[in-house]
């Protein structure tokens, strides 16, 4: 419980990368040693925080040889490479990416719902999709109440999702719009501003993206259900922080409206905000940079004989990345399961 641990950030310097640094300090999270990593062209990039100054160095896999835990957010292709040279090099691995969540051998953990899961790991623990997180802090208090069975969902995701470049990019469009000025797309494959994409990632044979099916293999693997169905559509929009999800969710036994919000008072992860007719309901404005996903707008579904639709809010870069990679390694510590790897060489 007392020990101070050696950590590295892969990926310091990217937007999840940043508020890792922030929470690591604004929790305490007891660090020995903190050290920085990225790519080869941000090697010697300094970083600074509440007076403390890091020199960002190039991650290589003996990078990891006198670190104790390593939280990884710079993108599948790096966790693939580097992840396994940290786990031989004695680092446990929270893994950020999309990389290694559905392995059958990595927990895919949300502390609020299946923390002892941690426990079960070889090296590499996964922090599941953002989308998944945030619509979770809705679903699962619902489904500990009425039993979930399927769902419908369709996502809102704001543009800080995809990195700094589209916050850049979003910003331009609107300045040019309001000048009158033609916009040239980069980062997405039209214009953002003022607009929706239905395209979050690349799509797949069935018609879905692979965002898409995240939601609905991330829920059956961190909850346990594998049967679950889910359908769901995932936008882009013109919103620089926090995602919304707006859920049609069918359940087991009859729900009771009065116990459905008890139950999402009563969770940690969540906060009740559904007085509608008082214009309270959560929004992305609100939510950004706030721990707890907002749920609100809920009511007795009209197709679902006992189904419930509501609508959650949270930061992505938060509770979908950053505070949940955090979440499971301050469990893990308070719980004695943080432990130092044994060296494989």
């Amino acid at each position: 419980m007392d020990r101070n641990y050696n950590l590295g950030i892969i990926g310091a310097t990217g937007a999840v990368g940043q508020e890792l640094i922030h929470f690591i300090h604004e929790r305490n999270f007891p660090c020995a040693q903190i050290r920085l990593f990225a790519s080869a062209r941000s090697a010697g990039k300094k970083i600074e925080y509440m007076g403390k100054s890091w020199t960002v160095e190039e991650a290589r896999p003996e990078s990891f040889c006198d670190l104790d835990l390593a939280i990884f957010s710079a993108g599948g292709s790096t966790s693939k490479k580097l992840a396994p040279e940290a786990v031989e090099r004695g680092c446990l691995v929270i893994d950020n990416s999309s990389a290694f969540r559905m392995d059958p051998k990595v927990p895919l953990v949300v502390p609020e719902i299946n923390a002892q899961a941690s426990t079960q790991h070889e090296g590499i623990i996964a922090n599941p999709n953002c989308t998944t997180i945030v619509a979770l802090m809705g679903l699962y208090p619902l489904h500990r109440a009425f039993g979930l069975k399927r769902f419908f969902a369709a996502t809102y995701q704001a543009v800080s999702g995809t990195g700094a470049a589209a916050i850049y990019e979003l910003e331009e469009q609107v300045k040019a719009w309001a000048l009158g000025n033609s916009v040239s797309p980069e980062v997405y494959p039209h214009p953002i501003a003022f607009n929706l994409l239905p395209h979050v990632d690349a799509f797949l044979e069935n018609g879905y993206t692979k965002e898409e099916m995240k939601m609905q293999n991330e829920s059956r693997k961190i909850m346990k259900l594998a049967g679950i169905q889910a359908s769901t559509t995932c936008v882009r929009v013109p919103v620089f922080r926090a995602h919304s999800v707006v859920i049609n969710a069918e359940f087991n036994a009859p729900v009771d409206l009065d116990v459905a919000r008890q139950a999402i008072t009563d969770f940690s992860g969540s906060e009740l905000v559904d007085e509608p007719e008082n214009g309270q309901y959560p929004m992305p404005i609100d939510f950004a940079e706030k721990e707890k996903c907002g749920v609100g707008r809920m009511r007795r579904d009209l197709v679902f004989e006992n189904g419930i639709t509501l609508w959650v809010v949270g930061d992505q870069l938060w509770k979908g990345a950053a505070l949940n990679a955090i979440q499971i390694v301050e469990w893990m510590h308070e719980n004695g399961h943080l432990k130092v790897m044994p060296k494989l060489i």
